[in-house]
Parts: C-alpha cells; structure tokens; sequence
C-alpha cells in the first residue's frame, strides 16, 4: 500500500488528482484549475510531485491485479521526439490489447530489441505462445537469440492491435507538447501505460448498463489500491 505519511492533503484529493492527470489530456496547471472550482486550493507543483510519487506505485498495484496476459504478444515501436532528437518507443501487448511494457530507447538495432525482449520476460514463469512483429529485422535477431521456441509472425497487416495501442500515448504526446529527456518519458509512459488503460475498457462492445457496471468495478479497485477506504 502507498504511504501518504506527511502529506496534508487528504488521501482522496491526492489520488484524484493523479487520476486526472493521468485518465485525461490535462497539463499540471490545468488539474490545478479544475481541484480549485471545487474548493480546493492546490498548486500545480504539489500536483506534479504527487503524480512523480505515486504514479507509479498506483500503476505497479493495477497491474499486480490483473489478470495473467495473453499467450499472444505484439510488438512495436514508433519514433518520439525528446529535445528534438529522436527516440522509439518500444511497445508489447497481448491479443486483448492489454499492455505489456513499454521501453524509451535512443535506437532501433538489435541491441535495443534484446534489451526490450530481457525486459518483458524478467519475472515472468512463461513464454508467449506467439509473438506478432513487424518485419524490422532486428526483431528476428532478439527472436532467434532469447525467444527460439516461440512462433514468430512478421507481417505489417497482423499487428494492429500494438500500432492502435500508440495512439492515447500520441495525443498524450501532442498533449504535453514535448518529453524533456528519456527518463521523464520513460517514468510518464510506464505509468500512463498502466493507469490509462484501466479506465478504458472496450466501450463500443458494452451495452450503457454494462459499462457503467464495469466501471463501478474498475474504480472500486482503484480506491483499493490506492487506499482511500483505508484513509
């Protein structure tokens, strides 16, 4: 559970204003203005070192919760740009479109994709049954050398599910303007990519009343994890 000792602010304002943060396109200042129409004075400095504190705490919780992931994993990467330079974000979800990981690293060679390939499985007792790629070749480097026994599928027409996955993080992205090195990028994303999600269930196959019903679920755990009902 998050340790909330020393902070003044309710345990309940600290995580909603994580959760603002990181649900929606909001800036620091904008979280700010919104806490304020609602009475409570905050400044968008204590907002941002809660979020650097306990986001993610909350996103290592939701992810320690959920179920084991699919035997189907797809694996992308798309270029980001850190102080005008360029970087690729390397992305892994299963066949439901949960993700995975993600990695920010400053090349897209071989190496990379090893590193990538070691830090999805770290921890992990299984193997996918099938991982999908692009037809990158470095992908069949890491493949052969950490992922032998596994089928390996390369085709631009199969990993949609990886390349629809970018997309909250791109308009996060335009949303934020820039990331100021690799480490905020990599600190934001890895807890953007585990707390987004979670309030972001499959609507369009959800009736109005199942999807309520999903999401009362899905904040229950998230005061638990958070231990509102504790405070």
């Amino acid at each position: 559970m998050p340790s909330y000792k020393g902070h003044r602010y309710p345990t309940e304002i600290i995580n909603h204003c994580v959760w603002l943060y990181f649900r929606f396109p909001l800036s620091f200042r904008e979280v700010e203005e919104m806490m304020l129409e609602r009475g409570v004075m905050v400044s968008y400095e204590t907002i941002r070192r809660w979020c650097a504190k306990f986001g993610q705490t909350y996103a290592n919780q939701l992810r320690r919760r959920r179920p084991r992931p699919g035997d189907k994993w797809h694996l992308d990467e798309v270029f980001i740009r850190i102080n005008g330079r360029q970087h690729y974000l390397w992305r892994a979800v299963d066949q439901h479109g949960n993700v995975l990981d993600v990695l920010v690293q400053s090349r897209r060679n071989a190496l990379a994709a090893k590193k990538f390939f070691r830090r999805l499985l770290k921890g992990l007792e299984y193997v996918p049954r099938v991982i999908v790629t692009d037809k990158l070749g470095n992908y069949r480097v890491a493949h052969r050398e950490m992922l032998g026994s596994v089928e390996h599928r390369q085709s631009k027409y199969l990993n949609n599910r990886a390349e629809n996955s970018h997309q909250p993080t791109r308009q996060r992205e335009h949303a934020m303007k820039r990331f100021t090195s690799v480490g905020h990028a990599q600190r934001f994303l890895s807890a953007f990519s585990g707390i987004s999600p979670h309030f972001r269930p499959r609507r369009h196959r959800l009736s109005a009343a199942e999807w309520r019903t999903e999401m009362a679920d899905r904040f229950a755990v998230w005061q638990e994890i958070t231990a509102t009902a504790v405070a």
